[in-house]
């Protein structure tokens, strides 16, 4: 009776210690070594890759931003604010509806099939409301509307694939040079600009591919948004 007793003491004793030690390695030491490691080594991307403007942190340049106007009265779905270069579609991004104490924005894709609302394979004016080609055909009619200036008409054969299309999550910060320059000629004639200067602003802001080979040149939408600020504050 007296050994059995003992041997569960012995036995809880050796269990109690070994989850302390597991706690203090797991829980304190191990967390403490990876947090200082990536303050050292990665501040900036440890911290959340965080952009500044003016000494205030403004967004991460991983986190994609709208650039809208404030809803007027009885509007639900705000207005792009043409003066500043505009993302990619947020198509699949959602509203918490769960947690109502804050307003959580939910990101994600649209998940339509490559085919959908397509007429024999193509994308048509009778496209299904909803449907992936019907989304694709308003965000083309509306980037030639939006970005179609006294002098210069942009042609809908111009407009490339990601001003019309969101990203798997919605967030995409980036957007291709083609779209950037096909934005350009609004932005200039927005804040009075030379249309050549803000062409030089886009390609000092884009980005080659990652180790020269993976993915495809960008630029980052709120950093070069920034570089616009700086140049119209400084005319």
């Amino acid at each position: 009776m007296n050994n059995s007793l003992v041997n569960t003491a012995r036995s809880l004793g050796a269990g109690l210690r070994a989850l302390l030690l597991l706690t203090l390695v797991t829980g304190v030491v191990y967390p403490l070594v990876v947090t200082g490691v990536a303050q050292g080594l990665f501040p900036g991307r440890a911290n959340g890759s965080e952009i500044t403007s003016e000494g205030e942190v403004v967004g991460s340049s991983l986190i994609g931003q709208a650039y809208t106007l404030p809803l007027k009265e009885g509007q639900e779905t705000p207005e792009p604010d043409l003066r500043w270069f505009q993302g990619r579609p947020a198509n699949g991004l959602g509203v918490n509806s769960r947690n109502t104490q804050y307003r959580l924005v939910l990101s994600g894709a649209t998940n339509l099939a490559a085919d959908s609302g397509a007429v024999d394979g193509r994308c048509t004016a009778g496209s299904a409301e909803g449907s992936l080609c019907a989304q694709v055909l308003a965000a083309r009619a509306a980037v030639v509307e939006d970005n179609s200036v006294p002098g210069h008409d942009v042609d809908p054969s111009d407009v490339p694939a990601d001003a019309v299309t969101s990203s798997g999550s919605g967030l995409d910060p980036h957007i291709s040079p083609a779209y950037a320059l096909l934005q350009a000629h609004r932005v200039a004639e927005r804040n009075g600009l030379p249309v050549t200067r803000v062409e030089e602003l886009v390609e000092d802001h884009t980005e080659g591919r990652a180790l020269g080979f993976l993915g495809e040149p960008r630029v980052n939408v709120l950093e070069l948004n920034i570089a616009l600020k700086d140049l119209v504050a400084s005319r």
